[in-house]
């Protein structure tokens, strides 16, 4: 009885540990919007993302990357959708 008590008890607190990590990963990750002149510094680019669209726009991408540092980080900006690229 005391074996099954101990091990539940053991994972509900692994259980609760691995949901304040996912918490605090998401929270730390906010795209800064990028303004004309800002330096970015960034050794490696890791992710490029943006919403697909079918109409020629303006729309805000993302890029996540790691700086010079070593720290990751996230930036939005402003472009023009891929579909401008297939319209005449």
């Amino acid at each position: 009885m005391n074996t099954r008590i101990l091990l539940v008890t053991a994972a509900l607190a692994c259980t609760g540990f691995a949901g304040l990590a996912q918490a605090d990963d998401t929270t730390s990750s906010q795209a800064v919007p990028y303004e004309y002149g800002m330096p970015l510094h960034v050794a490696k680019v890791v992710a490029l993302t943006e919403p697909t669209t079918l109409d020629c726009k303006v729309i805000t991408a993302e890029m996540k990357y790691i700086d010079t540092s070593g720290k990751p980080a996230e930036i939005s900006y402003r472009k023009w959708s891929d579909a401008c690229s297939y319209q005449n």
